[in-house]
């Protein structure tokens, strides 16, 4: 029987959202619901753990954690990529890994929510409306205004369709956009610098890695319009943080809009939560049932695999 922890399950929803009742007759399966920032209480949760399953990079699987837990032999992580894992570390010391599929277009969905939500001063209002407040601010459209997009995949392309369908006209860089992919989309292909340049609304949809942390730094945004916005819902490491935070509070940036931080679950005191004019969400990107439906059920059946002596979907350094 080997046993099973379920990492960072916030919502409490993992069990009720993936088959784990099939692995029942082989395994014991039990759940974290809150953040453990500690690694020697982390260590303590884990020791006899078999087999965790992370969500996301909620908690970070590194050399030193795997160096003490020496009873585990498989993780498995929501999504085929997690920058948290130390894949080679562990695949060193014996243990597999194994990602599952995910969803881009929730990430999409909270970005056009979190923009349209900032002009429309929809927060603030709805929090007005609750003190008995009653039309405070007057918000400005999305139309004939110029929304940037650097990175321009599978999240970024959806959110250029949306804001072009609103009547936007949207500029990306990225460094597989051509001219001609750019052309059928009906988008312009620019410079980043350019796209930073013209751009009222910046929004950043690029993996991280070490080619792309800090790629929008001082000199980045000095390039950006004062009034512009910055939306983040990516990785916070592809933004210098202290960066962004002096430029809001000088007035050299008009906004950020950020999904993503660089100490996750934020702490109360993060200089962030002090800046002004700012629109922040918890990480609530890729937190959707339909995600956590997919993600849970590749887990269970990633585990039932690797106990068959089979890993599936099985991730290298």
């Amino acid at each position: 029987m080997k046993n099973i922890v379920i990492l960072d399950d916030y919502q409490n929803v993992a069990l009720k959202l993936g088959p784990w009742d099939k692995l029942a007759s082989r395994a014991k399966i039990r759940v974290l619901t809150r953040y453990i920032g500690d690694q020697d209480g982390l260590v303590e949760e884990l020791e006899d753990a078999n087999v965790i399953v992370c969500n996301r990079e909620r908690t970070p699987v590194d050399k030193a954690l795997l160096e003490r837990l020496p009873k585990l032999e498989l993780v498995v992580t929501s999504g085929m990529r997690n920058n948290s894992i130390d894949v080679a570390a562990a695949n060193a010391r014996g243990v597999t890994v194994c990602g599952t599929a995910t969803l881009g277009y929730p990430t999409a969905e909270l970005t056009v929510g979190m923009i349209l939500g900032w002009f429309r001063n929809i927060p603030e209002e709805v929090n007005n409306l609750h003190a008995g407040r009653w039309q405070q601010s007057v918000g400005t459209g999305v139309r004939g205004k110029a929304l940037g997009i650097v990175g321009y995949g599978r999240i970024g392309s959806d959110v250029a369709k949306v804001f072009k369908a609103l009547g936007m006209n949207v500029i990306a860089w990225s460094r597989s956009l051509t001219p001609e992919k750019a052309a059928a989309d009906g988008i312009t292909s620019a410079s980043l610098d350019d796209v930073l340049g013209q751009s009222d609304i910046v929004s950043v949809h690029l993996l991280a890695n070490p080619q792309t942390r800090g790629i929008i730094g001082a000199r980045e945004i000095g390039l950006m319009k004062p009034a512009a916005l910055l939306v983040n819902t990516a990785r916070a490491m592809l933004i210098d943080q202290q960066a962004m935070i002096n430029a809001l509070h000088d007035g050299k940036l008009g906004g950020a809009a950020l999904d993503v931080y660089d100490i996750e679950p934020l702490p109360s005191a993060h200089p962030i939560l002090k800046a002004p004019n700012t629109l922040l969400t918890p990480h609530l990107g890729y937190v959707m049932e339909e995600n956590y439906r997919i993600s849970f059920t590749e887990a269970a059946e990633n585990v039932a695999a690797w106990l068959d002596g089979k890993p599936v979907r099985v991730l290298k350094p």
